[in-house]
């Protein structure tokens, strides 16, 4: 699995069809006077939103916006920064000049509820990015302790999300949070589900964009679909399409040499493929690794007797790309006819769904 962070980032803003202003009165102790005070979103443009000049602490920024989104509030000399969800409203600001971060923010509808996601959500990502860490690292994890409390954080913050885009539905910020939080969601299914509880208004904001393409780009591969076709070279430079296996059923194993998750997972691999290989079953293994040598030793050191592929782009593979596989272990099993009918089968539930089709 990648490492998954959930951190605060900036998207292009979409153009709406009229601006309103905005304007934020500020007051911060200690701040010198014709200290530069400015709001941006510099992934938008170089250019500022606003910019004040501050006089016995205090400073007026006044703008237009387009819709509400996630901008900061910075001063120079200072590297510090106050995230802010700036809608158009007419807001206070009050706080220290060495601790903008916590400074006080009133008037905005919209940053009240986006400082609710972030104390909502930050203590639940801040114990589950050291356990993926961990995970990812291959730490031990005895009894599987680190994985059922992975899961048990995962499953709380589905809960938590369901909670909150059911209380804000209305809110500018929602449509944000329903993209973060896909990032932990059991299935496209879930993130759409939230997706249309949006107003429309939302859905069509520049985030429920985001949203809907991200739904589109997950149904590629979903269950019952049918197998993308691809052509990628073998271990000994000869093409191999997923075609030239119809009329079997395949397991499409999306793993690197380097990723400690698909290694512990291998030999479980190994043991359906020799259990059922001559039951018209069989895998096809597609590495995200980046060089040659770790690849073919690790396909030796597992003893993975199925056929292999590579381009060796790491996470730009053109196959994982055209299956948007964004995190391995990942595998689609494909039946006969080429149509998916099953995804991410790991450890019992592998071989369980493998007795039932064989046997």
């Amino acid at each position: 699995m990648k490492l998954i962070l959930i951190a605060l980032f900036f998207l292009p803003v979409m153009c709406m069809a009229q601006e309103k202003d905005f304007v934020i009165r500020g007051q911060l102790k200690g701040l010198p006077d014709n200290t530069q005070i400015t709001i941006k979103n510099e992934e938008v443009s170089d250019n500022t939103l606003a910019k004040a000049v501050s006089k016995a602490g205090k400073f007026e920024l006044k703008g237009k916006i387009a819709e509400p989104n996630l901008y900061y509030i910075s001063f120079e000399g200072s590297s510090q920064r106050l995230y802010l969800f700036l809608d158009a409203s007419d807001i206070t600001l009050n706080g220290h000049k060495d601790s903008l971060n916590i400074a006080r923010v009133n008037g905005s509808a919209s940053h009240k509820d986006f400082q609710e996601f972030n104390s909502t959500f930050n203590p639940l990502f801040s114990r589950l990015n050291p356990l993926v860490q961990d995970l990812n690292a291959g730490k031990p994890d005895p009894d599987n302790k680190m994985r059922i409390e992975y899961q048990d954080l995962v499953n709380k913050v589905n809960t938590t999300a369901d909670e909150f885009v059911k209380k804000h539905s209305t809110s500018a910020v929602t449509p944000l949070a329903i993209y973060v939080l896909s990032q932990l969601a059991p299935g496209y299914e879930v993130t759409e589900n939230r997706f249309l509880q949006l107003t429309p208004p939302l859905r069509e904001s520049y985030f429920g964009q985001m949203i809907n393409k991200s739904i589109a780009e997950a149904k590629i591969g979903a269950i019952g679909t049918d197998a993308i076709e691809f052509v990628q070279n073998d271990t000994t430079g000869s093409p191999v399409s997923l075609s030239s296996f119809r009329g079997k059923y395949v397991l499409i194993d999306f793993w690197a040499s380097w990723c400690r998750p698909c290694r512990m997972e291998n030999p479980n691999i190994v043991e359906a493929y020799k259990k059922y290989s001559g039951q018209n079953f069989t895998v096809l293994g597609i590495s995200l690794d980046r060089a040659r040598e770790p690849w073919i030793k690790a396909i030796k050191d597992d003893n993975l007797l199925w056929t292999h592929v590579s381009d060796l782009k790491f996470w730009n593979n053109e196959v994982a790309a055209k299956y948007k596989v964004g995190t391995i272990p990942q595998n689609f099993l494909i039946d006969p006819n080429g149509k998916i009918i099953a995804r991410d089968l790991r450890g019992a539930e592998l071989h369980q769904r493998l007795e039932q089709l064989l046997q």
